[in-house]
């Protein structure tokens, strides 16, 4: 198996050159364990959130990273009647030892078609759903369709600071696979998307100070990528057929060839899990995975509706395995993150013993 280099001695630095620190310890100990070991991860649904606590009681652990999502904080669904839970969900996983990545399913600013069923504006972050023209607002900077970028995203830094408030740092993984082009944020092509990125990640750090995000790339093309400064993880989403467990080493090796660098990659989503002992004997060990909720993880049954684990992409059986296997992390074998030794700290640590 690929071993990568121990990143606290000479590594490379952080997107964010004021990251805090919180996102530096957590970014310490996702590079130590890079190649060594892989995070176990889920994400919880919208309207209902039972993932966590169904593979908990399926595998008797909680997978390490939870994953949140702000849809519903996005102005053009608020101001239709949504109310976001996530930022409070994902404090409290925190609070109880678990690590917070969040994507942002983003409702367009203007321009919803809202015609139901498949071109509603609950499903206006969809392309199909929307006329919105991401390049044009771009291109006017007195424009509406701009100014509503600049005020949706502000929306979403209220939400990151209350986490930065808390003392949360977050794998940050927005405008997620934008090549394609399924999603309006990527329905301009690339040089318009990679100039939202950039807009993003100028907007949320030096307007709003916001250094508690760890930058999770998930564009899937080279041609979207937006390059090493503004990057720190690179994510794949792959959903094989069901009970399709292969380690994904081709997608691996290409997201590492995205940079010249040696960026840390994980599987930012999954239908089923790949196998464990696979991705070792393959040199793709991904840093984490990030299961999809719903039904990659449970169905309805009975009269009265209960919920059980599915096993329809992974079998109980497996995703058993996959929790107890000596490579995987869960919540409960996490360190204390927010002490987590930086390496000056364990230089001097280790001149202390010598």
């Amino acid at each position: 198996m690929e071993q990568l280099r121990d990143s606290r001695f000479g590594g490379q630095g952080m997107a964010d050159r004021d990251a805090g620190d919180g996102a530096r310890r957590l970014m310490a100990f996702l590079r130590d364990q890079y190649g060594r070991r892989c995070l176990t991860g889920q994400q919880i649904g919208v309207a209902s959130t039972p993932e966590l606590d169904l593979i908990r009681e399926t595998t008797g652990h909680y997978p390490a990273i939870g994953g949140f999502d702000f849809m519903d904080y996005s102005p053009s669904r608020t101001e239709r009647g949504s109310s976001g839970k996530d930022t409070e969900l994902a404090i409290d996983w925190w609070r109880s030892g678990g690590i917070v990545t969040f994507c942002w399913h983003w409702n367009a600013p203007q321009d919803l078609i809202d015609e139901p069923p498949d071109k509603s504006w609950s499903s206006g972050f969809y392309t199909k759903a929307t006329t919105f023209d991401l390049a044009r607002a771009l291109a006017d900077e007195d424009s509406d369709g701009y100014r509503l970028l600049l005020r949706d995203i502000d929306e979403i830094a209220v939400q990151l600071a209350k986490l930065q408030e808390a003392g949360v740092p977050v794998l940050w993984r927005p405008l997620h696979e934008a090549s394609g082009g399924w999603f309006w944020w990527g329905a301009s092509g690339p040089e318009a998307c990679i100039a939202l990125w950039n807009l993003m990640f100028r907007r949320l750090t030096g307007l709003h100070g916001l250094h508690n995000l760890i930058w999770v790339w998930n564009g899937q093309h080279a041609d979207w990528y937006p390059g090493d400064e503004t990057v720190d993880i690179i994510g794949e989403d792959i959903y094989p057929p069901a009970r399709s467990h292969e380690s994904q080493a081709g997608r691996y090796r290409l997201a590492r060839s995205f940079s010249a660098e040696d960026k840390i990659v994980a599987m930012t989503e999954n239908g089923a899990l790949p196998d464990l002992d696979a991705m070792a004997a393959e040199g793709a060990l991904w840093a984490w995975i990030c299961t999809w909720y719903g039904e990659y993880v449970y169905e309805r049954g009975g009269e009265d509706g209960r919920i059980a684990y599915s096993g329809k992409h992974t079998e109980a059986e497996r995703l058993r395995a996959f929790y107890a296997h000596p490579l995987a992390l869960s919540r409960d074998q996490l360190p204390d993150l927010a002490s987590y030794p930086l390496a000056g700290e364990l230089r001097a640590a280790e001149g202390g013993r010598a």
